[in-house]
């Protein structure tokens, strides 16, 4: 059994939400950018360096969680690197006066989902008086704000933390204890939930976090193992993680939970 924690601290994409991939390209993401250039690029031209700079930026992102504290990138070196690097000068500078807009677009999924179980393990978890913070990794945290405030979980929130706003990347640790200390409780203290071992459980044990917890998503089964990298518990759904809220507190819902 874990023991109980002080506050929560989880990831957005395949813990809080459900984040199938989209097309690297989707005609809206297109035609935005066709507005921007006016004519400079054409759209067979932008949806394949779309497409191509989606591989390169994925690429990046994974070569640089293996260095020892990685930084996420403006959102106008994004693009100036792995997008736009070979449009006229026009253009690039249309979009780096648009970088965030686009950004923002990239980001979104129509397609988003709250996980099952979720709402039940967040509600009963603020109602223990634990406060909670979300820590991720993403292009456009606004994003994600502004999709869990559609879905009336934001209020539930302390605090929330994301790469292109905070600066560091999971698994640096610094994403994670900025999260702590913003919901005043120690990181010793504190339960970390996500869904990629390389990316969430490491920053969890480098963070020093009381509890490192996998919550599977598809991102799960694709990474490769790693003996270094055990969770304290692996569960499969917000369900799975109200039932260790259960064990730990006996029940969820006590004002003593934080003591």
């Amino acid at each position: 059994m874990l023991r109980t924690p002080r506050a929560l601290l989880l990831d957005f994409g395949g813990v809080l939400v459900d984040a199938p991939p989209q097309p690297s390209a989707p005609p809206e993401l297109v035609r935005q950018f066709a507005r921007i250039v006016k004519g400079a690029v054409s759209d067979e031209q932008i949806a394949a360096d779309l497409s191509q700079g989606a591989r390169a930026y994925a690429l990046w992102r994974d070569e640089v969680g293996k260095t020892a504290n990685p930084i996420e990138i403006p959102h106008a070196q994004v693009w100036a690197n792995f997008v736009s690097p070979t449009w006229p000068r026009s253009a690039r500078d249309a979009v780096e006066r648009e970088a965030t807009a686009l950004a923002y677009a990239w980001t979104w999924r129509a397609e988003w989902e709250v996980r099952p179980g979720v709402p039940e393990a967040l509600r009963a978890a603020a109602d223990a008086g634990l406060p909670l913070a979300v820590v991720s990794n993403t292009l456009c945290g606004a994003a994600h704000r502004d999709y869990l405030a559609t879905t009336g979980l934001s209020d539930l929130f302390t605090a929330e933390f994301y790469s292109d706003e905070a600066g560091p990347r999971k698994p640096n640790p610094q994403l994670a204890l900025l999260a702590a200390d913003a919901v005043g409780v120690p990181i010793g203290d504190c339960w970390f939930i996500g869904d990629s071992l390389h990316r969430d459980i490491a920053c969890a044990r480098r963070a020093a976090a009381q509890a490192a917890i996998l919550l599977r998503s598809p991102r799960t089964d694709r990474e490769p193992p790693d003996p270094e990298l055990t969770p304290d518990a692996t569960i499969q759904d917000g369900h799975g993680l109200l039932e260790l809220l259960r064990q730990a507190f006996g029940t969820v819902h006590r004002p003593s939970a934080r003591t």
